[in-house]
């Protein structure tokens, strides 16, 4: 990988609440640790439609972590916001409303251009799915309709968050997540890594690492699903998507 991947600093978080806990919870030790010495996080909203109400759940967390967090639904100069910012973090919500917004605000050009720089970006659900290439492995309805799937394209794989397993006790009739990524493999070539809740992707130094209890499933085209457990590198999986 070029220098360029080496400095990318990206926490791909599968949810924002695991059953049991609270927001962030079971996250905050590895938000901890990938955040070292930032003091302050540029939060983006965009994927709920109450922006000040999720700012204000935000700023809450991240302050009991001790980081400051600003919005930028706030901000008077958006991309500003971005080019200034220590961290960045996206958060969960309507993957197509977030698309359509950060489009809106021409923001995608900064945001990877501060990434490449080498400023840490965490993304959580909808927030994960935007650091693909598309966003066309969301789980979410087209609430609206952004100018293109292309997203940010900061990790070369696409993320299917909450990932879940067939129930073989289910009367359920239609696909299963599992069936639905197939089919996007067959008329499309990225890989897919479809994290369980509560499991994270870790990109630093240009490795991929899976973080979490839960583990990940890896799905290419051509080949069988597979396995992946915490503490994996995930690297020789996205070799063809480079």
């Amino acid at each position: 990988m070029g220098n360029k991947n080496e400095r990318k600093r990206v926490l791909l978080i599968s949810n924002s609440t695991l059953y049991g806990g609270g927001y962030l919870d079971h996250a905050e030790a590895e938000i901890c640790d990938f955040l070292r010495d930032v003091k302050n996080v540029l939060f983006v909203p965009y994927a709920l439609y109450d922006r000040a109400v999720y700012a204000a759940t935000a700023r809450a967390r991240f302050e009991k972590m001790g980081y400051g967090l600003d919005s930028i639904h706030t901000a008077a100069d958006p991309k500003k916001a971005v080019a200034e910012a220590e961290a960045i973090f996206i958060g969960g919500g309507n993957t197509f409303r977030l698309l359509q917004a950060l489009y809106d605000a021409d923001l995608l050009q900064v945001i990877q251009e501060r990434v490449a720089d080498g400023r840490a970006y965490i993304g959580s659900s909808a927030g994960s799915n935007v650091a693909g290439p598309t966003i066309k492995t969301t789980n979410d309805m087209p609430i609206v309709q952004p100018p293109s799937f292309d997203s940010l394209g900061l990790v070369p794989f696409q993320i299917n968050p909450h990932f879940l397993d067939p129930d073989p006790n289910s009367t359920h009739m239609g696909e299963s997540r599992e069936e639905r990524i197939l089919q996007f493999l067959e008329e499309n070539d990225t890989t897919v890594v479809g994290l369980r809740e509560g499991a994270m992707v870790r990109a630093e130094h240009g490795e991929y690492t899976l973080k979490g209890p839960s583990g990940a499933r890896i799905f290419r085209r051509e080949h069988s699903p597979v396995e992946v457990t915490a503490g994996e590198r995930l690297d020789h999986f996205f070799e063809t998507n480079l």
